[in-house]
C-alpha cells in the first residue's frame, strides 16, 4: 500500500529528536518547541497529508499487518461511512471500552464520572457512555470514536473540517464524531481488526487531575453543541461526579498500595519464556543482560521453525506450556510472529502473566500491563 507517515513532536523531555534525526528516513518529522496539545497536532500533520484516506494514529499502539487493508475494504464497502474507528486492547490484552462511546449528555457524564457504570457495566442506561451493551466483537455504528485511531476519507475532513482546537486534551474526537454525525455521516466501530493501545502512559485515569481534564472537555463540548439549560445541568451533575470521583479516589489510595513501575530487582527470578527464533531470542538475552534484569528464563517458545535450540514448547500449545510451568512472563518476538498474531494472542493470555514485546531490528523490550500506571522499557541505542 502506498501511504505516508507524518509525526508531530508536540515538545518531548525524552530526548526524542536525537534519537530519531538519524532513523526512518522516510518519515516526516515535525518538532515543535511547545506542547500544542492534540488537536493542533493532528491537524498540523493534515496539512502536510497528501493521501485519499486519513489515519490519524496515537504513537502509543500497535498495529497489526492488514490493519489499514482491512479498514479501507470496509470503507469503501458501506455507504455513507464518515470515520471508522478500531476495536482497542490494552498491553495487558484487555478491551479499551473507549473503542466505542455514545454522546455525552448529562446524564451519561455523569454515570461514567461517579462509577456507577463500574457497577452495571452492561446496562443501556448506566453504561451508555461506551456502550457496554454492544458486543466488542461485532462492527456497530456507534457516535463516538476514540481519537487515539480514527481513519477518514479525506473528503469527509474537508467537508467537516478537522479537530476543534479549543480543546487541548480529551473531548476533540467526541466533537468531531458529533459534526461527522450532524453532517449526515456515519460512524463504524469497526471489529474486523484490532491495535494495541497501551496506557498509562499520560494522565492516570483514577486521579482528579483527569476528573477536571475530562470535565473541562465535556463542558466546552456541551457549551459548543447544546448551550441554554442543557449546559447549566451538564455543568451541575458534573461537579457532584468530581466531588464523588475526587473523594472516591483520595479513600482508594489510603486503602490500596501504591503500584509503580517494576525496578531491575522487580523481575527478579520471574518464571519468563521468550516466544520467537532462535536469533530473536539471543537478542532478547542480551537486551536483558544489558538492562540487568535478571527473569529465570525457562526457555523458547518454537514457532514453526525447526531448530530445537532451548525449546520448552510449540506456539500452537502455548496454553498448556504456560500452565505447565507456571510462567509470570512471556515476551513476544515480532518477526518470526506478526503483530498480528502477537495481537490476537494477548487477548488469550491469563491477565496474572506480564506481556512483554520485542520488535525487529528495534533493539527494545517495551510493555505495559497496568493502565494506571507508566509502562517500561528496555532500549539499547547503538547510535
Amino acid at each position: 500500500m502506498e501511504g505516508e507517515i507524518i509525526v508531530i513532536d508536540n515538545n518531548s523531555t525524552d530526548d526524542s529528536f536525537s534519537f530519531f534525526q538519524n532513523r526512518f528516513p522516510g518519515v516526516h518529522f515535525t518538532w515543535n518547541n511547545t506542547n500544542f496539545g492534540f488537536a493542533k497536532a493532528n491537524n498540523q500533520a493534515l496539512k502536510m497529508a497528501k493521501g485519499e484516506y486519513i489515519l490519524f494514529l496515537n504513537p502509543d499502539t500497535i498495529v497489526a499487518e492488514d490493519c489499514f487493508e482491512k479498514c479501507i475494504d470496509f470503507i469503501n464497502s458501506n455507504k455513507n461511512i464518515g470515520a471508522l474507528g478500531i476495536k482497542m486492547l490494552d498491553g495487558a490484552g484487555n478491551f479499551l471500552k473507549e473503542s466505542k462511546r455514545a454522546f455525552p449528555s448529562p446524564l451519561t457524564s455523569f454515570y461514567k464520572l461517579s462509577g456507577l457504570v463500574k457497577i452495571f457495566p452492561h446496562s443501556k442506561t448506566f453504561a451508555k457512555y461506551h456502550l457496554g451493551y454492544l458486543s466488542e466483537n461485532e462492527n456497530h455504528e456507534v457516535d463516538v470514536l476514540a481519537g487515539a485511531f480514527m481513519m477518514f476519507p479525506k473528503k469527509i475532513l474537508d467537508t467537516v473540517g478537522s479537530f476543534d482546537e479549543d480543546f487541548f486534551m480529551y473531548g476533540e474526537d467526541i466533537d468531531l464524531s458529533f459534526r461527522i454525525q450532524k453532517a449526515g455521516f456515519k460512524n463504524y466501530y469497526f471489529a474486523g481488526s484490532s491495535i494495541i493501545h497501551f496506557k498509562g502512559e499520560s494522565t492516570k485515569k483514577e486521579s482528579l487531575t483527569y476528573v477536571k481534564m475530562f470535565y473541562k472537555a465535556m463542558s466546552t463540548f456541551v457549551k459548543k453543541h447544546y448551550g441554554g439549560s442543557r449546559s447549566g445541568l451538564f455543568n451541575f451533575f458534573i461537579h457532584i461526579s468530581i466531588f464523588l470521583r475526587g473523594s472516591f479516589s483520595a479513600i482508594t489510595r489510603l486503602l490500596k498500595r501504591k503500584t509503580g513501575e517494576r525496578d531491575k530487582e522487580g523481575y527478579e527470578n520471574i518464571p519468563t519464556v521468550i516466544a520467537g527464533s532462535t536469533r530473536e531470542y539471543r537478542e532478547v538475552e542480551n537486551l536483558l543482560e544489558y538492562a540487568g534484569r535478571k527473569e529465570n528464563i525457562l526457555g523458547r517458545i518454537k514457532i514453526d521453525e525447526a531448530e530445537s535450540d532451548n525449546v520448552i514448547g510449540s506456539f500452537d500449545n502455548l496454553e498448556n506450556v504456560l500452565r505447565l510451568h507456571s510462567i509470570k512472563e512471556i515476551i513476544f518476538c515480532e518477526g518470526i510472529l506478526s503483530f498480528k498474531k502477537i495481537i490476537e494472542t494477548t487477548a488469550k493470555i491469563p491477565k496474572d502473566i506480564s506481556i512483554q514485546l520485542f520488535s525487529n531490528g528495534s533493539h527494545a523490550i517495551i510493555g505495559s500491563n497496568d493502565k494506571k500506571v507508566a509502562g517500561n522499557f528496555i532500549l539499547k541505542n547503538d547510535n
